[in-house]
């Protein structure tokens, strides 16, 4: 009896234990019950204004959150410490930074590595727009080490994917279709680059530059109150120095005019300058052969030798770029061994150069080796320091009148427009950053003319190229961007006959009278493809029963115009059609048959995506 007792006891605590971690799950969601419940009762734009709030505050909570993290590390570093401990965090923090970020990606989110912009593009065309709930805080926690303990990158990339993760996530728990899912993923990111510079103009900016190239809306409010919700995070949230913010300034003079076009040119070279470096370094650190950890560890040597030698490069270097455009020129050599010589016009000229040529390999050391960030910062960064470099110059060769702050200020725009391949957003990004639109002129010259010399370049970002080319990411082409919504899985049609190779004509015309199809796939002893047979073969002999017996498939086959490959995208397969003027092919795995593709099957396809588009 006892044992009995016993038994019903444990019985009833496993039973109280289920009761209570069911209630637990039902108390923690409760909140989703309750947007469930507005959801059934508000219409289309109102649930997508309250998502774009919800998702607008999360996604401006993250972004604050990683800014001031990462501000109270680098604060500690860099005004707490004396400066011969200084230069030891110098050596040691970066390169434990990408270690430490390596480590983090290996061991708890099993080696996933595609990050940045080019990551929210891809699931937008690839993806339908989900991004995995991971990226929720895989990227505020890998960025806030490297770019925290001082990784010479930028958070806001982090940021922007962390916030269209959360759009993206938002959408996928409430059942929304593709259209509102892609759009509340541009709303996260909205907010989070509102949140990051307090500019919610620039952020919107940011979406539809960027991240909704090729997409089609006519919504665009849980964008705006996405984006007020991140700016009004930031400002009550963030205190002014965490800010990227700028207050000294001169009025626009229409007599400095010359001065802001060369700086335009300057901005375009080096902006062409910075993506060749990015993509040099990418690919030396791509075909190393070696692994991912000591890869991050020779990354970490040469970003912390860098930062001993030119400490600027530490971190985002928002700081210093803040003391050049206050006329603070001669602080940024203050923590660096420049400091103990007398401190020349010259010298601060030769130091800001190699902060320029140098800033583009710290920031893609950092990135490709293992680290976590973006070039937002870096390019703001190297335009800020580049404008500062060319008001030295002219000062040097004998202009005394030069507008130093307005130089900095606005080639921070440049650089930016240049590197991001996004003028619209570097220049509300630079005009809400200053406090007003005096500067409006300046940053729309500068801005467009190096933009205008990158697209001479390169007509399609270099980051995005290659995607681009794969059809893995969306352009302009609006046509192109809809096919790629396409799959192939849902295109192929598998219910087709196959004969062997061997077969005779006899077995084929059986085959031909139990079919309803005009094409027959041909296949070997080891089931792979080996051709077609068409009615049109067979049709000058199908009646003569005299060759059923002697004529086999081996001679009546032939090789298909084209063979369309399982992974290919429909682009590539839309190409093939038009080459070989087909209407239907084959569609092979490994050499394996998986069925057939037909061009009416893809076309009927477009053209409902195109009504649902249309119709959106």
């Amino acid at each position: 009896m006892s044992q009995f007792n016993r038994i019903r006891k444990y019985h009833s605590f496993f039973r109280f234990k289920k009761d209570f971690e069911k209630y637990s799950m039902k108390k923690a969601r409760s909140y989703e019950l309750i947007i469930h419940w507005l959801h059934s009762k508000m219409n289309r734009n109102q649930f997508l204004l309250l998502s774009g709030i919800i998702v607008g505050c999360t996604a401006g909570i993250a972004g604050v959150i990683l800014k001031m993290l990462v501000h109270y590390i680098h604060y500690f570093i860099t005004y707490k410490v004396h400066f011969s401990t200084q230069v030891i965090f110098y050596i040691v923090f970066p390169f434990l930074g990408i270690v430490l970020t390596t480590l983090m990606v290996i061991w708890f989110f099993k080696g996933q590595s595609r990050k940045g912009i080019p990551a929210i593009l891809h699931e937008i065309a690839q993806n339908s727009s989900l991004i995995p709930p991971v990226k929720m805080y895989s990227q505020v926690l890998q960025s806030a080490i490297t770019v925290g303990l001082g990784g010479s990158a930028g958070l806001e990339s982090p940021i922007a994917v962390t916030g269209a993760a959360l759009g993206s996530n938002f959408a996928r728990i409430y059942n929304l279709g593709y259209k509102e899912r892609t759009l509340l993923l541009a709303a996260g990111a909205t907010a989070g680059i509102a949140a990051a510079f307090n500019a919610p103009i620039a952020g919107m900016m940011f979406a539809f530059e960027i991240l909704l190239t090729g997409v089609v809306f006519s919504d665009f409010m849980p964008l705006v109150v996405a984006a007020v919700c991140g700016s009004l995070l930031s400002k009550i949230i963030l205190q002014e120095e965490a800010l990227f913010h700028f207050e000294t300034r001169v009025a626009f003079n229409y007599r400095n005019l010359p001065y802001y076009i060369i700086l335009g040119l300057l901005s375009g070279l080096y902006a062409r300058y910075y993506v060749v470096i990015s993509q040099k370094v990418e690919h030396f650190f791509h075909h190393l052969k070696w692994s991912a950890l000591r890869r991050a560890m020779l990354g970490g040597l040469l970003v912390s030798a860098l930062c001993v030698v030119l400490p600027p490069l530490f971190g985002e270097g928002y700081t210093s770029v803040k003391s050049l455009a206050n006329g603070n020129g001669e602080t940024i050599l203050q923590n660096s061994f420049f400091r103990y010589l007398p401190i020349q016009s010259w010298m601060i000229l030769v130091f800001t150069g190699c902060i320029c040529l140098l800033k583009a390999f710290a920031a893609s050391i950092t990135i490709q080796s293992g680290g976590n960030g973006g070039n937002f910062a870096p390019s703001l960064f190297a335009g800020g320091f580049l404008g500062f470099f060319f008001a030295m110059l002219c000062q040097q060769l004998g202009i005394t009148d030069i507008p130093v702050t307005n130089l900095v200020i606005v080639g921070m725009a440049g650089v930016m427009a240049g590197v991001m391949y996004a003028p619209l957003t570097a220049i509300f990004l630079i005009a809400e950053s200053s406090s007003g639109y005096d500067l409006f002129i300046p940053l729309m010259i500068v801005s467009t003319i190096s933009f205008l010399l990158a697209k001479w370049f390169s007509p399609i970002s270099p980051e995005l190229k290659e995607l681009a080319k794969d059809g893995k990411i969306f352009t302009r082409a609006h046509d192109k961007n809809i096919l790629l919504l396409l799959k192939m899985e849902d295109l192929v049609e598998k219910d087709v006959q196959v004969i062997s190779i061997d077969a005779t004509l006899r077995q084929l015309i059986e085959l031909v009278k139990e079919g309803t199809r005009n094409i027959i796939a041909v296949i070997n002893e080891q089931q792979l493809f080996e051709g077609i047979i068409t009615l049109d073969d067979i049709r000058p002999i199908m009646f003569n029963p005299e060759l059923y017996d002697t004529v086999t498939v081996k001679k009546l086959m032939q090789a298909p115009a084209a063979v369309v490959h399982l992974k290919e995208n429909i682009n590539g397969v839309i190409k093939k059609f038009d080459d070989v003027h087909a209407w239907n092919l084959p569609v092979v795995q490994d050499k394996r048959l998986i069925g057939f593709i037909s061009k009416s099957s893809i076309l009927n396809k477009y053209r409902l995506l195109l009504q649902e588009y249309s119709e959106g």
